[in-house]
């Protein structure tokens, strides 16, 4: 042990000789061919220097804005192409200009088997073939058919249908036949519950829903007495071909068959009501953290504006690009994504959280995940996913020999110094980080992070080890996903750029949290987004829409977040806060439960963690989904022997778990009375289907705060 201990030194001199010889010959071709530049192709320098130049102003000229876009300042920008302004629109002009190019691609299920694991549990798992594809023209013909069938069934223009499916290139087709035949498409997320999912077909009103084979008879059957307006039922599977069992009045088709119907000549040639501007579009029903599902009226223009902003932030975007959807369409982060896809002619093949990679749960060992047989170049991921893919990698880190862990660690700091001066790294970027890269396929030039703040550490892992700027962004279901995308060559950290150039953003005071717009050094307050983003409100919720959404004197729309930002030198929006998720302490102090969880998920030893804190309480407690190689090795390392569960639920383990929290918290500089004085560890992930978690991996704190009442009683003295 002394003898490796007294070699590391050497090897570390070794390792830096080799670094500088690198550098030293690399230099003067890195510096004239490999300066880090934008979209524009000019020179943005180093990182400080990238830093100070401005992505944003104030329209105003006051600090809390409102800011713009530094290339939108005079005007906001409203559609890609003129005349392109409704969404059937957007598809046809793509297709008229890319008929025969790839468009939607699905795997072919080769075998599909049960495997026995050690602990009894059974998994399914998959082996998948190459991906087949439908050309533009091809998904064209297809909506084109699916929305005449769905009329000659009955379904007619501004009367609501809704879908309840995976994502899967079916439901992009769905969304088209709605758009050129101006049905305003209900969204539900295929995790909701039983009551979430009546309540949404019931507040709809919704006569038509195009479903799957599987949540059909796991989801849906079981609610159909529920939902007494319902007569059609679409589903996207080709197989069986009769429905036998369903309730009088309800007929069930195969979506083949309902194209089959709308091509028939006399019912193609009927004559369709194309949509305006200003008619809904989407009607998307929120999987919010907290009480029933808000629907989010969307109108056509509105999507569009949100698309366009997008859209300006990915640079080169085009027909060569592919894009690997996985994230839930329901969801306005992926559906937005995928319809900027479309509209630039990119290739979308779908996957599955499950089929991701090629170590994903259902892929069979030995056989290609869906990112290897891709090789996207676009990917849009919720943080969570990011976090996972982070700790996957640095747990191999840390068990490769003494060498290579040498070898990766230097070429990491190599890298991030070059990447601060401005510089690419191509010999590391293929000796080094080959391997990671290849995790998503190898190919891939832009990531896109949403729906929750991405940390720090994560985000420069990405940088560095997939060899791709992280687009951060921020937005909301109100604001069709778009408000702020940071720009590619921005490689700063904890914020999320400036607003986009569909719209623009303010700051307002919010008193009661102690933030002001007058705060030095820089303005803070609650986030207002304003543009033709703003969606048009809650359907049939109008006391919600008058304390969410207003309008100014110049007409324009506006919308309350509820999130807490400031706003740096330079235009940049950084999210501080969140208006829920703020709470006072019995003593004063106010704690906010979103900025501790996010510090303490950068903990190895931590899967997920919700912080929770009582008013009539002087601390913060926590529940913890350990992660279970690090769970066991802490325990061995003390000499606890159990399973993941046994452990989990042992005051000792606890003890030690929380020590290695407060540990990583007090390095994080969290202040004493936020780090959490008390946990209690969960063996089982928070997913989705568990409703402890949105599909967007969003905490929902009421339903922990219920499964977890007894704990909470515990770790608060029995109060």
């Amino acid at each position: 042990m002394k003898q490796k201990e007294d070699l590391n030194p050497v090897l570390l001199l070794l390792f830096h000789l080799m670094a500088w010889i690198y550098s030293s010959i690399t230099f003067l071709p890195s510096y004239i061919l490999s300066r880090v530049s934008g979209p524009d192709g000019a020179r943005y320098g180093s990182e400080e220097e990238r830093a100070k130049r401005p992505k944003a102003c104030s329209a105003s000229g006051r600090p809390e804005g409102p800011y713009r876009a530094v290339s939108a300042a005079k005007r906001l920008a409203t559609s890609l192409q003129p005349g392109v302004d409704t969404l059937d629109k957007v598809f046809e002009y793509a297709a008229m200009r890319f008929p025969h190019r790839d468009c939607l691609g699905t795997r072919e299920v080769i075998s599909e088997d049960d495997e026995r694991q050690d602990n009894g549990k059974v998994f399914k798992k998959v082996v998948l073939g190459e991906y087949c594809w439908l050309s533009y023209e091809e998904i064209l013909t297809a909506a084109s058919q699916l929305g005449s069938g769905l009329a000659s069934l009955g379904q007619r223009p501004k009367t609501n249908v809704a879908i309840f499916c995976e994502t899967r290139a079916e439901w992009i087709v769905t969304a088209q036949a709605c758009f050129m035949y101006n049905f305003p498409l209900v969204t539900l997320y295929s995790t909701l519950g039983g009551p979430a999912i009546a309540h949404g077909l019931n507040e709809t009103q919704v006569t038509h829903i195009i479903t799957s084979r599987e949540l059909l008879e796991t989801r849906l059957k079981a609610i159909l007495i529920e939902v007494p307006r319902l007569q059609h039922i679409i589903v996207v599977d080709s197989t069986p071909t009769s429905w036998p069992g369903y309730p009088r009045g309800i007929s069930v088709h195969n979506m083949a068959a309902v194209q089959k119907l709308g091509a028939r000549p006399e019912n193609a040639a009927r004559e369709r009501k194309q949509p305006l501007p200003s008619d809904i579009a989407v009607i998307m029903y929120t999987s919010g953290s907290t009480g029933i599902p808000k629907g989010v009226m969307i109108s056509h223009s509105n999507i569009i504006a949100g698309i366009t902003g997008m859209a300006e932030r990915i640079p080169n975007l085009s027909e060569e690009d592919t894009y690997i959807g996985y994230l839930p369409l329901a969801h306005v982060l992926e559906l937005s994504a995928e319809l900027v896809c479309v509209s630039h002619g990119c290739r979308i093949g779908y996957s599955s959280p499950q089929t991701l990679a090629d170590q994903s749960t259902k892929i069979k060992k030995g056989s290609k995940g869906d990112t290897s047989a891709l090789r996207p170049t676009l990917m849009a991921a919720v943080p969570e996913i990011m976090d996972r893919i982070y700790k996957n990698v640095m747990t191999k880190v840390e068990e490769m020999s003494c060498v290579q862990r040498t070898l990766f660690t230097l070429a990491y700091n190599y890298k991030l110094e070059q990447l601060a001066k401005g510089n690419s790294t191509p010999l590391c970027d293929r000796l080094v980080f080959g391997k990671v890269r290849s995790l998503l396929g190898g190919r891939t030039r832009v990531l896109l992070s949403g729906g929750a703040p991405l940390s720090a550490a994560t985000q420069r892992f990405m940088n560095v080890c997939f060899c791709c700027p992280v687009g951060q962004g921020y937005g909301l279901t109100e604001t069709c996903g778009a408000g702020t995308i940071s720009e590619l060559w921005d490689y700063s950290t904890g914020r999320v750029g400036g607003p986009l150039v569909c719209c623009e953003i303010k700051l307002q005071d919010w008193v009661e949290g102690g933030y002001r717009r007058t705060d030095k050094p820089h303005p803070r307050g609650e986030i207002l987004v304003g543009g033709p983003n703003v969606t048009m409100g809650y359907y049939k919720n109008e006391a919600k829409n008058q304390g969410d959404f207003f309008t100014d004197e110049n007409g324009q729309r506006w919308f309350c977040t509820g999130d807490i930002g400031e706003f740096h030198d330079d235009g940049c929006l950084k999210i501080i806060d969140r208006k829920k998720d703020l709470v006072k302490l019995q003593a004063g102090e106010y704690v906010s439960l979103g900025k501790v969880e996010a510090m303490l998920k950068n903990c190895s030893l931590v899967d997920n963690i919700c912080a929770y804190a009582n008013s009539d309480e002087t601390y913060v407690i926590g529940f913890v989904v350990p992660n279970q190689k690090h769970l066991l090795a802490l325990a061995d390392q003390y000499g606890i022997r159990g399973s993941c569960e046994e452990l989990c639920g042992s005051k000792a383990v606890e003890e030690l778990v929380l020590k290695v929290i407060t540990e990583a918290a007090l390095a994080a500089q969290l202040e004493r009375f936020e780090i959490p004085r008390k946990i209690c560890l969960s063996p089982d992930p928070w997913t989705p289907e568990m409703g402890l978690v949105t599909d967007a991996f969003k905490l929902k704190r009421k339903e922990l705060k219920t499964r977890y009442q007894d704990d909470i009683e515990r770790m608060y003295g029995g109060k």
